[in-house]
């Protein structure tokens, strides 16, 4: 119960904060329960989903009415942060509390709300040799989390009060920052209530969209150094460092869409960790030791732009990969990006193998 005073005082002070902001700024708050179940993308987890989670999710909101271009361009979207607490319903999993910055866009008439967020959570009750050996889906106990949520969603119904009631899937994962780490996906019913702070003060029409106009940039080159610890994914491998060099191409369509195409050069010493342990520990593999770590992959991928803030998505393929019984051969890379200057961006990613998340990669890069 403390933790959970805590994290409403938290929050409160966001209230606060929004509350001092200029008035050409505008800002809700909404609450919903939820109550679902943990889907069982890895048999490994079977024996881990022994009830159904609930909890609830708060959320503060800036709300848009089209005084940047950006936001026209997106139907008027909200962003802005979410705190979930969410009781997993097994004594193993214990309970999570999760932090999240959020894009919130609209359909429908604004009926319908679609959000995606993603934050960092704080569980229980990790994976312990000793004392929780059970829980293989958490091996650390701070998580990188992420949420979908698709909501039916009314505003102002009374006196800036509304309603709100959808689906919404949690996902918590340390990508491979420890061991073990089967991760947990919870499909959840949420329903609950949404405000509009000085609902008064809102304006009644959102600013309208121009025309659309062409818009497109001739090719640039970047070149990006990505770097991270992770695990060689076998419980009590040690956190070691990984390095990627990427070069690439960019060209964008329009004021939303960038392709990108390039190649990428990977070292990682827990990818040797790991050679090393199947040579020792399963000789009669044909693991000798001395097999090369290192990969490179071909990608191509896309880059979606809010303002100065991306959604990044690659898609790629290692074309050289000596030692193939560590992860598959295609990989997929999600995260933002953050524009710094006209030149330079940084970004947080994670680089996955279908479900199976390789690393958390940190990444600095130069556009030329």
């Amino acid at each position: 119960m403390k933790r959970i005073i805590a994290c409403l005082l938290f929050l409160l002070s966001f209230i606060a904060q929004a509350q001092e902001e200029k008035p050409t700024k505008y800002f809700s708050l909404d609450a919903s329960y939820f109550y679902g179940t943990i889907l069982e993308h890895n048999p490994d987890i079977a024996h881990l989903i022994t009830d159904h989670p609930e909890g609830f999710l708060l959320s503060w909101n800036r709300k848009t009415y089209g005084l940047e271009k950006w936001e026209r361009r997106y139907n008027y979207p909200d962003f802005g942060y979410s705190f979930i607490y969410q009781n997993m319903k097994n004594t193993y999993l214990g309970e999570n509390y999760s932090l999240y910055g959020h894009f919130s866009f609209y359909a429908l008439k604004r009926l319908l709300m679609f959000r995606i967020g993603q934050g960092v959570a704080y569980t229980t009750n990790p994976y312990d040799p000793d004392e929780n050996y059970i829980n293989n889906a958490y091996g650390t106990r701070f998580l990188s989390s992420t949420y979908l949520m698709g909501n039916i969603q009314k505003e102002n119904i009374i006196g800036g009060l509304g309603i709100n009631a959808g689906v919404t899937i949690i996902h918590y994962s340390n990508a491979d920052l420890g061991s073990p780490n089967h991760s947990t996906n919870t499909f959840t019913f949420n329903v609950g209530v949404n405000y509009l702070l000085d609902y008064e003060e809102h304006p009644d029409t959102f600013i309208p969209r121009e025309p659309k106009e062409k818009y497109t940039e001739p090719f640039h080159y970047n070149f990006a150094v990505r770097s991270g610890i992770n695990t060689a994914g076998v419980v009590g491998s040690p956190r070691l460092p990984f390095l990627t060099i990427s070069a690439y191409a960019d060209k964008v369509l329009n004021r939303k869409s960038t392709l990108h195409g390039g190649a990428e050069l990977f070292f990682s010493r827990s990818l040797e960790e790991f050679i090393e342990y199947q040579s020792v520990a399963f000789p009669q593999k044909g693991t000798t030791g001395d097999e090369d770590a290192k990969r490179v992959g071909l990608f191509v991928g896309h880059k979606l732009t809010f303002n100065k803030m991306s959604l990044i998505t690659h898609l790629g393929y290692y074309v050289y990969y000596p030692y193939t019984d560590y992860v598959d051969q295609v990989y997929n890379r999600m995260g933002l990006q953050r524009e710094i200057t006209d030149h330079w961006w940084a970004s947080a990613t994670v680089r996955s193998h279908g479900a199976n998340a390789e690393a958390v990669e940190f990444s600095i890069g130069y556009r030329l």
